[in-house]
């Protein structure tokens, strides 16, 4: 099994058994696993950032109405069906965060947006891999608190790879 399948199938089963998951008792009794894109090698990008001179602060609303603090570390170029669209990473102390809302967002992934934690490797470069692309976990259940994807980040290319629309 490749790696991403088996990341998938402990998904799944996280989700369906432990208790943390932010499935509710009712929604685990039904639960089959998640729906995702197939995965697409295209859309596992090895790539430079463009850091920003300046990382500015940015405070980040939540889906609760509390904010969550990040900086504005760089930002990525995206090819995605031959169209191109340029996302912000942010950072925060403990890691990289990439919210994004694409052209798919409200009909087959969830409507507030996707997020990617890209991973930093040797010599600048970064790992974004779309094919990892998730639901907050506030699109299962309201009670989370999920940042709302800043607007910068919302494009208009559709990304066609990671974890679809939530349905019950």
């Amino acid at each position: 099994m490749d790696e991403l399948a088996k990341f998938r199938k402990e998904k799944d089963e996280l989700f369906s058994s432990d208790p943390d998951s932010p499935l509710t008792y009712e929604q685990k009794r039904d639960f089959a696993g998640l729906k995702y894109f197939p995965p697409n090698p295209k859309l596992r990008l090895e790539m430079a950032l463009q850091e920003f001179p300046s990382k500015d602060p940015i405070a980040i609303q939540t889906t609760t109405g509390s904010v969550q603090h990040y900086r504005r570390f760089g930002k990525i170029t995206v090819e995605a069906e031959g169209q191109i669209a340029e996302l912000t990473v942010y950072k925060n102390d403990r890691s990289y965060f990439l919210p994004f809302v694409d052209s798919l967002s409200g009909k087959e992934t969830y409507p507030a947006g996707r997020y990617l934690e890209p991973k930093a490797i040797r010599g600048g470069r970064f790992i974004v891999d779309f094919n990892y692309a998730y639901n907050p976990y506030c699109a299962y259940n309201e009670i989370w608190s999920c940042p709302i994807t800043p607007f910068e980040n919302h494009i208009k290319i559709p990304i066609r790879a990671g974890e679809k629309i939530f349905h019950e």
